[in-house]
């Protein structure tokens, strides 16, 4: 299952460079996740300042 950003997010870019995967890219809003790349890690959930990030 992969993860998920929130409407919580601040577009700050921390979750971006954390994913090995490379599947964060900035959104129009707010960051996304390509649930297709998602392999699971919680990397991009650890950095997260505002706790937007959970497995969807």
């Amino acid at each position: 299952m992969a993860y998920k950003i929130t409407d919580e997010c601040v577009s700050c870019g921390a979750c971006e460079s954390e994913c090995p995967a490379e599947a964060i890219c900035q959104g129009e809003q707010k960051y996304q996740i390509d649930a297709a790349k998602c392999t699971d890690c919680g990397a991009c959930a650890e950095v997260c300042p505002t706790e937007c990030i959970s497995q969807a």
